[in-house]
């Protein structure tokens, strides 16, 4: 009877066994400080595995990170993964409004990157692999190799696909360039030092070394011209090192502060993959999305080199994206080594680094002057309204001049965080962002549903009533809106329509100036008519409805207005803006013709009327400013005078037509 009760009981296990799948389902390979994007994002991921032949019903088990909480996610409902199949989560650490189905999931929490235990259970809590998982490298995945029993360190991650057969358990150190990159008069040559018993390979195309590329030279490399220069370790018993990368510039005096970009290949021109190419499909490749790793160098004018990190670029910018030269925007990613540009090029800021910045190619204003936008921005300086500082540069990749670029900052949470000083990273992802409608197709980041009922408000009530006044003026910087309404009026900013407006946990919204390139073309109402219109108009989508409403309160006008003929009387006098033009053209002129060689999209003599023209206008069109807002806004000669008398009079000695 013993006997017959101890088979029956095996046999009951085996069975179990077999239906439920349990000793085929492994964690065959993880990641755990992911820098690689897909489709905008770049999470932590774990790979399960099925080893076996048949399907295996996974609806229930649980996966976590957590020894006090096994039960932390579960796998949906129908949840199947076939015989040698293999699935992905997605640790996301965000708040994830699906939990996935087929192959890919997602978890609302993520994988440490300086190693923890993560636990896969059936549906009855009964733990089935528990996996200690060691502090990881960037980009590097750590798994089970195929057909092995140790798990380690990968050369290549194979996520969804059969893992490497070799897997290591550390990673080579990475050598070291003796000879700085920078700018020399006559060729060089450069020295390499690695670990000892490391093959040190190198290529001079931007493109990744490998353990087929040229071995480096024990007497060093001699460069005779501009030359990205990239080596990598390699040792027989681990991984591959990082990408040690520098460019040598050779009898090359720029005159501006240069930004050097090496990559491969694939990422820049590949019709597949080149996000600096339009490729194939029916989505142009640079309005994908596209994030690659890259290698990125900053001299400034002194030729002092101020970083040289690995981050990761996209192409930039909406219909501008056509023009040949892209607008290009670099992000710090901490996979890739450093989670911040450790410098600050901009001379009007205080800040120690960057989590982004932007070279900008001067989009619509491309072939015309290059630097309306940033002359424009300059002069919001000190007028309590954010803008975005720049630099002019110019940029190489892989060794190629690419011509004269902006560098500015970028507009992002981290960018407002900056300015507005938050520094809690969880206030910092609740910092709201919003363009042109503020719907949720223009939503860059955070809630736009305090801003949509704002805005629907000052449509349809009479801000006249005190308690209407004030619900608007308590969400609202009534000064920030005033200033930006203000410059975009004298300005004459045709592309009025792109607006970004934020707002800062337990803040107000706040307007900031943004892409005014599109400025100094003229001397008519253009875009007045649009900012002083009925509260029932709506220009392309654009929000003006709070400006509207505000300037039918008597108190709320005359504070425009007086706004308006301060800045007139300051910052928009030609002798101020004058000294922001040539602050720019000093260093603009003397490269624009090595530019205009290398994308042969404009004539200097162009460019030279151009500049004269739309100096005219920033000139004159200030004076044109108290007619034009006496026409749009019915002001009486009384009304006129008030406001803009001494400031018209102050004009027109400052701003006379040349």
């Amino acid at each position: 009877m013993g006997k017959r009760t101890a088979f029956i009981a095996a046999l009951l296990m085996i069975l179990s066994a077999a239906v439920c799948g349990c000793a085929e389902i492994e964690i065959s390979e993880v990641m755990a400080s992911n820098g690689w994007f897909e489709n905008g994002h770049a999470w932590d991921w774990v790979e399960i595995h099925n080893t076996g032949n048949e399907t295996v019903n996974l609806s229930g088990w649980f996966f976590s990170d957590s020894k006090k909480d096994p039960a932390k996610w579960a796998f949906p409902e129908g949840t199947r993964l076939k015989g040698s199949g293999y699935l992905t989560i997605f640790c996301t650490d965000e708040d994830c409004k699906t939990s996935g189905s087929g192959d890919v999931f997602y978890t609302d929490f993520a994988i440490s990157a300086k190693g923890e235990t993560i636990l896969l259970s059936d549906p009855n809590g009964k733990e089935v692999q528990r996996l200690k998982v060691p502090e990881q490298y960037g980009c590097i995945s750590w798994g089970l190799p195929e057909g092995g029993s140790e798990y380690g360190y990968f050369e290549t991650a194979t996520r969804g696909k059969k893992n490497e057969k070799t897997a290591y358990n550390r990673r080579t150190v990475s050598p070291v360039l003796l000879l700085p990159g920078g700018f020399y008069h006559d060729p060089v040559v450069v020295t390499a030092q690695g670990p000892e018993n490391a093959v040190i390979r190198y290529t001079t195309d931007g493109s990744t070394p490998g353990v087929r590329s040229k071995v480096f030279p024990a007497g060093g490399l001699t460069v005779k011209k501009t030359t990205p220069l990239r080596i990598r370790a390699f040792q027989e018993d681990a991984v591959s090192s990082e990408t040690v990368s520098a460019t040598y510039f050779i009898n090359d005096v720029p005159g501006t502060a240069v930004v050097s970009l090496i990559t491969d290949d694939q990422y820049l021109f590949s019709k597949k993959t080149g996000i600096l190419v339009k490729g194939n499909g029916s989505i142009p490749n640079y309005s994908k999305g596209w994030e690659y790793p890259v290698n990125i160098e900053y001299y400034n004018r002194a030729g002092q080199n101020e970083i040289n990190q690995i981050g990761t670029f996209t192409a930039s910018g909406h219909s501008a994206r056509i023009n040949a030269q892209k607008s290009i925007a670099l992000y710090a990613r901490k996979a890739w080594g450093k989670e911040l540009f450790e410098f600050n090029p901009f001379p009007t800021r205080d800040y120690s680094g960057y989590k982004s910045l932007l070279l900008r190619s001067a989009n619509s204003d491309y072939s015309a002057t290059r630097l309306r936008d940033i002359v424009a921005s300059s002069l919001a300086e000190g007028q309590g309204i954010l803008y975005q500082d720049y630099e002019v540069i110019q940029v190489y990749i892989n060794g190629e001049y690419w011509g004269h670029y902006n560098l500015r900052e970028k507009i992002n949470k981290y960018f407002i965080a900056q300015y507005e000083h938050v520094t809690e990273q969880s206030q910092i992802d609740a910092i709201d962002i919003l363009a042109r409608t503020g719907t949720d197709q223009f939503l860059q980041n955070g809630d736009n549903r305090d801003w949509l009922e704002l805005a629907d408000f000052c449509k349809t009530k009479d801000l006249n009533i005190p308690e209407n006044l004030a619900y608007v003026t308590e969400r609202l910087d009534i000064e920030s809106l005033f200033t930006h309404a203000a410059y975009e009026i004298i300005l004459g900013n045709v592309d009025f329509t792109n607006v970004r407006i934020y707002r800062v946990p337990g803040g107000k919204w706040r307007y900031l100036l943004f892409d005014v390139e599109a400025c100094w073309r003229g001397l008519d109402r253009t875009p007045l008519e649009y900012y002083i219109k009925p509260v029932k108009g709506k220009i392309q989508g654009f929000r003006h409805e709070p400006l509207n409403a505000l300037l039918n309160v008597p108190e709320m006008k005359d504070r425009f207005l007086r706004r308006v003929s301060e800045l007139l009387a300051t910052v928009f006098r030609w002798d101020h803006v004058e000294e922001a033009f040539d602050r720019v053209i000093a260093q603009l002129e003397p490269i624009l013709p090595r530019h205009i060689k290398r994308w042969g999209n404009m004539k200097l003599s162009n460019w030279k009327k151009n500049i004269r023209a739309t100096k005219y206008y920033a000139r004159v069109r200030p004076k044109k400013i108290p007619a034009l807002l006496k026409e749009a806004m019915k002001l009486s000669k009384d009304e006129t005078e008030t406001y803009f008398g001494d400031t018209l009079r102050l004009l027109e000695e400052t701003n006379k037509a040349p």
